[in-house]
């Protein structure tokens, strides 16, 4: 029995070939790996015994060989021995190996194209693809977590034939990655739309972790991470993530994100329920808990700060599926772990995918993050607003971008006082904000993440005690809509720029 090894990542090799080694295994090797295993004093075969010719173009050209790869290629019928055999060459039965570190090196900073290029294997891709297509003789191992159970197998007669097709499913996984990493980087050389929405959208994600179900029970669910990105966030307590935590914490780390300034938000259902900034934590925490105390319950809550002790004593019993920050004071952390059910998670810093998908029927949608602000601000009524009208109007236009359409919200002194999401109609988001604001939409701001239609929104709002309003602009009718914020008294800011999130 014969093993070709050819590693980049050398992890577990010499243990590996000493296995194989004692089973009786004769090993052949490419380059660097041959020189790594003839130094821990076990015999092997250069690749270059076998093809008769040496490594060229600085080690570009190693295994591309009749001599490699047919004895790999041949599967186990008569007519392929005999075929071998005259021409003086022997199968090959097991294939290891894995590829240059191409995103390693494309994410060092200041590396250049060159570099890049050298680091696109050829040679690796075309043994994994080889070895795995023909499965059912050859084993094929990518990953050095497969290495034990794999020996363990060949002591006791081999891997069985499912076993060697989910390796041979993994290589084939190996290498599709690889290439759509190779297709993401040489799309950014290339720039323009190939760098931002390709002709072909190649993805590479790996599977981090099985979900308990889906969004409901059931469904099945998974968490895939980007191929070879960081955790965005790492969970430092409580059990595990569902389907639905993980997709609110998205949300909710975006919406505190918005503001430089310290922030809270309380999300529920992909929803901010309350969003607040100030100064000091505990009073933004409060603020935004006020919003709506009855839906912060079983909810996810994101802090852009240090979360402190203050700021946990503040949350006190209030029942909290996740809380996220980008860091945790030591006695905050020891009084949280007291919450065995409450999950903490830390934000790392690592960047998000730059497209937002989303499937459809027979497809997929892609798009740019909604990273936008404002396009053109126009003061459009004959009242301007006052200045702290003004910075209320920013907060809120910062707050509705994170609200589900049709979106509105109502603020005041930097916080939410009324959220109306996901909405068939404008008129009936503003209904709502407005009931669950009450009283506090006295003197209150508002805004809106698309056009109103028509003035009746604006009319619904004055009616309860809003005083000022920015909304995008745009509508047909738009004239109208001002017309009607001078009758009542309205400022009204346009903002040039949507902020829809289905």
């Amino acid at each position: 029995m014969r093993a070709l090894l050819s590693l980049s990542d050398k992890t577990g090799l010499e243990d590996l070939a000493r296995k194989l080694h004692d089973l009786g295994w004769e090993l052949i090797a490419s380059g660097g790996t041959a020189r790594a295993i003839a130094a821990t004093g076990l015999p092997v075969t250069p690749v270059s015994d076998l093809t008769g010719f040496p490594e060229i173009l600085g080690g570009r050209v190693k295994t591309l060989h009749p001599a490699i790869h047919g004895p790999i290629l041949a599967r186990g019928r008569e007519d392929d021995r005999a075929e071998l055999a005259r021409l003086g060459l022997a199968p090959i039965d097991l294939v290891v190996c894995n590829l240059y570190p191409f995103q390693q090196t494309v994410a060092r900073p200041g590396v250049n194209e060159e570099e890049a290029l050298e680091q696109i294997d050829i040679g690796g891709v075309t043994l994994l693809r080889a070895a795995a297509k023909n499965y059912p003789r050859v084993i094929v191992l990518t990953d050095p977590a497969d290495y034990d159970w794999v020996i363990e197998a060949l002591e006791g007669g081999g891997p069985d034939l499912e076993q060697r097709r989910r390796l041979a499913l993994k290589a084939f996984q190996h290498t599709a990655a690889y290439d759509a990493i190779i297709s993401r980087w040489l799309g950014q050389q290339v720039g323009g739309e190939e760098a931002i929405l390709p002709e072909t959208l190649i993805l590479a994600a790996e599977r981090a972790q099985f979900l308990r179900y889906g969004e409901n029970p059931h469904q099945r669910g998974a968490f895939y991470r980007w191929q070879g990105t960081e955790p965005a966030f790492v969970q430092l307590q409580g059990k595990a993530l569902s389907y639905n935590n993980l997709g609110d914490l998205h949300g909710a780390w975006g919406a505190v994100n918005e503001f430089d300034t310290p922030a809270v938000a309380i999300i529920k259902h992909a929803n901010p329920c309350g969003l607040a900034t100030d100064d000091d934590l505990v009073v933004a925490y409060q603020n935004a808990l006020a919003s709506d105390p009855v839906s912060a319950f079983g909810s996810i809550i994101a802090v852009n700060r240090t979360v402190d002790l203050p700021l946990v004593e503040a949350i006190g019993k209030l029942f909290v599926e996740v809380l996220v920050a980008p860091d945790f004071a030591p006695e905050a952390l020891e009084r949280l772990s007291r919450k065995k059910n409450l999950r903490v998670m830390q934000a790392t810093g690592a960047a998000f995918f730059p497209l937002e998908l989303h499937t459809v029927s027979g497809g997929l949608l892609a798009q740019t993050p909604d990273d936008g602000f404002i396009a053109d601000l126009r003061m459009v009524t004959e009242r301007r607003p006052t200045e702290a009208e003004m910075a209320d109007l920013l907060f809120a236009w910062r707050a509705v971008k994170w609200v589900k359409s049709n979106a509105i919200v109502f603020a005041k002194d930097r916080a939410t006082v009324g959220v109306g999401a996901g909405q068939m109609s404008r008129v009936d988001a503003v209904a709502l904000a407005g009931m669950k604001a009450g009283e506090r939409a006295q003197g209150a701001v508002m805004a809106s993440d698309a056009f109103f239609p028509f003035p009746d929104g604006v009319e619904k709002a004055a009616g309860l005690g809003v005083t000022a309003v920015i909304q995008p602009g745009g509508s047909i009718r738009d004239d109208e809509v001002i017309a009607v914020a001078n009758r009542l008294g309205l400022a009204m800011v346009f903002t040039g720029m949507r902020h829809f999130r289905h």
